[in-house]
């Protein structure tokens, strides 16, 4: 089955890998196909904040992950700092509550509209793919998200459909992206991407790819099921 070019354009890869040639050889190979990569602890702990420059220089749009969970203060200067380095989006745990994640929506608009920058898309996280969550409490948070404004929300694709129709105008990125009858892994609520793509606005895929032989087939091949 043929890729369409605008679901490869969905697609974020995520470079959780702490060896920089294996990191360049993947981009270079998705190079025209992939817009966005991901950037997770694993990365970002061993090259700082050079691998977002380097991505950034060959015209990607670079997706932070580091799932913030601190006081307002400390997040909030964080999330400054993102957006002078020019992420596309970053990630903060929900669960840091309505009023901190108000302050941080305001307080980093202000600094973005001062500063003449864009301001990153703030993404909130719900609960993770690796563990057994109630569609309840991804929805209670999600509704946190709602009220703060934010632009968008992590949530497994068995999630996805209703947060779609509860929340229409926040943007869903679905991790947990597996071929079907594939091993899981440590990954718990977990979906094809077909069945994803009905729902999210991006899907993040990780291990399925950067892990495979030839990551451009890897690729292809998700994006078919």
């Amino acid at each position: 089955m043929a890729v369409s070019k605008k679901n490869f354009k969905r697609l974020i890869v995520a470079l959780d890998l702490e060896d920089k040639k294996k990191i360049n050889k993947i981009v270079k190979e998705l190079s025209g196909y992939i817009d966005r990569f991901k950037v997770g602890l694993i990365a970002y702990t061993k090259f700082g904040p050079q691998i977002v420059t380097q991505l950034k220089s060959k015209g990607f749009k670079v997706f932070l992950d580091l799932k913030l969970l601190d006081i307002p203060n400390t997040v909030i200067n964080t999330a400054k700092i993102f957006a002078k380095m020019g992420v596309w989006a970053f990630t903060v745990h929900l669960k840091m509550g309505e009023n901190s994640l108000i302050l941080l929506k305001k307080e980093l608009t202000t600094f973005c509209r001062k500063n003449e920058l864009r301001k990153p898309f703030i993404l909130g996280v719900t609960e993770l793919t690796s563990e057994k969550a109630s569609l309840k409490n991804v929805l209670k948070l999600t509704s946190l998200a709602s009220q703060a404004g934010l632009e968008g929300v992590i949530a497994s694709p068995q999630e996805a459909p209703f947060i779609r129709r509860k929340y229409p105008k926040l943007k869903i990125i679905t991790p947990g992206i597996r071929l079907p009858g594939c091993r899981e892994d440590d990954q718990k609520r977990v979906s094809s991407a077909s069945f994803a793509l009905n729902y999210a606005d991006f899907i993040v895929v990780g291990r399925p790819i950067i892990k495979a032989r030839h990551p451009l087939a890897a690729v292809k091949k998700i994006l078919s099921c």
